[in-house]
């Protein structure tokens, strides 16, 4: 009797992304990233090195960042995670996300969700941040294009802005 490849099995799982609860049947291997991406089509989250060194893929899940790419789904079940698509509200922009475009804190672009996505769980731990301590709490974050500087300025010109930094308001 010849072997039957039926392929890997799937478990359903309930994740709450945004403030909305998704069930997703995903293979226990799949990372956070890949279900993101490909199963809910929320691409923010980019995918840059696979290996946890470069922050293109942070998200926050119960508001600490991390990287999607190295988190399976299922661990996340049950649990909050929040991607850039879920930082705005009734269209205006997320306070980091203001201050990301008025101090040219990106310039191709591909950093850029993960970078807003550290900067908001790091202002969201730390409200009034140093300089020092921004650099410090952004070192997860690569830039190719080398816009640190702006990054940092983006970073400190949220502290304060009008209507707070939790996008849970």
């Amino acid at each position: 009797m010849p072997l039957e490849f039926r392929g890997p099995e799937r478990v359903g799982i309930t994740l709450n992304v945004n403030g909305r609860r998704v069930e997703v049947h995903v293979e226990p291997r799949r990372t956070l990233l890949s279900v993101l991406r490909e199963e809910l089509g929320l691409t923010g989250a980019k995918e840059g090195c696979g290996e946890g060194n470069c922050g293109a893929c942070t998200v926050l899940l119960d508001g600490r960042s991390i990287y999607a790419c190295l988190t399976l789904a299922v661990d996340c079940e049950g649990r909050e995670i929040r991607t850039i698509e879920g930082l705005s509200r009734g269209g205006e922009l997320h306070p980091v996300q203001e201050a990301f475009v008025e101090k040219d804190g990106y310039q191709c672009g591909f950093c850029t969700s993960g970078q807003i996505m550290s900067a908001v769980a790091l202002l969201e731990e730390k409200p009034s941040p140093t300089e020092e301590e921004v650099r410090r709490g952004m070192v997860g974050n690569l830039c190719r294009c080398g816009a640190y500087p702006n990054i940092v300025e983006a970073v400190l010109a949220a502290v304060g802005r009008e209507g707070g930094l939790d996008a849970e308001d």
